[in-house]
């Protein structure tokens, strides 16, 4: 069976000794860039691999791009083959925050069109409170070479972005509410949103205890924010295109696909102060 939205820690756990299986931890931290490391350096998914959104998942900030674009793609696919992965090959990937950080791992394998790749359900908690084998210091994988193209048709240019703005069209705001209204804005250089855009912060994704919420609740919900449009209408962002990708997971798991990815979300959308920006709710 290939995984391509969740898997839970059970299945997993009967599959460390498979060679056919990859797991990668995308634990991190936006206030310690290197909590991530230490925390896998010191115990993890036994045979786990490191991913560090900083160095393996994102390629130099700056302006227009955002926080946290889309690293170069000959490196990243390097980076992929050196931790064992190609093409067949089930991933799996966790971290340590409701899969916030390793969605974003799950939609770049996805967008390469390796669609093998799943994030564990409960993260590193629920694997801890299984009490499955865990290990510490690096783990190293035996290099193969991962193939894979980008699809165009998974992501939304600023260009696209600021005629759906403009034009009122599906574009929806994965950050917490109060950041979307403008309220409060401790990263960026702007507080707001997009005009026109919708907010629905991907922590409604989750359970109280970090699990995704059941594929019927996840539809009905979306279906509140999506209204009579098609999902794959839908272009999603978030501070840096990282958390987004948890609602476009989240969408897969509800059955609703196609739904984008705006890359430099508001991060790059903020960078030019000329460019229009929204507070308080949409009407």
């Amino acid at each position: 069976m290939v995984y391509t939205t969740t898997v839970a820690a059970e299945v997993l756990s009967r599959h460390l000794e498979n060679a056919g299986w990859v797991v990668v931890d995308c634990r991190y931290r936006l206030d310690d860039g290197e909590a991530g490391r230490r925390a896998y350096l010191e115990a993890h998914v036994q045979g786990a691999v490191y991913a560090d959104l900083n160095r393996n998942l994102a390629g130099p900030p700056g302006g227009d791009a955002g926080r946290h674009p889309l690293p170069d793609l000959d490196t990243f696919r390097a980076t992929l083959g050196g931790w064992g992965i190609g093409e067949g090959v089930q991933v799996v990937c966790y971290d340590d925050a409701g899969g916030a950080y390793a969605a974003r791992l799950w939609w770049m394998l996805r967008y390469l069109g390796h669609g093998a790749v799943a994030v564990l359900d409960g993260g590193w908690q629920a694997w801890v409170a299984g009490g499955y084998p865990t290990a510490s210091g690096e783990e190293k994988a035996s290099p193969v070479t991962f193939r894979g193209e980008p699809d165009p048709a998974m992501v939304a240019s600023l260009e696209e972005v600021a005629v759906l703005s403009a034009g009122g069209g599906l574009l929806v705001d994965s950050r917490d509410a109060a950041r979307y209204r403008g309220e409060v804005e401790p990263i960026d250089a702007a507080a707001g949103h997009i005009p026109g855009a919708r907010n629905r912060p991907y922590a409604r994704n989750l359970t109280a205890d970090g699990t995704m919420r059941a594929a019927e609740e996840l539809a009905q919900d979306w279906k509140s924010v999506l209204g009579e449009e098609d999902a794959a209408r839908a272009v999603v962002y978030c501070g840096s295109g990282v958390t987004a990708c948890h609602n476009l997971l989240s969408l897969e798991v509800a059955g609703l696909s196609g739904a984008r990815l705006f890359v430099p979300s508001w991060s790059g959308w903020s960078a030019n102060s000329e460019r229009p920006i929204a507070t308080g709710e949409e009407k």
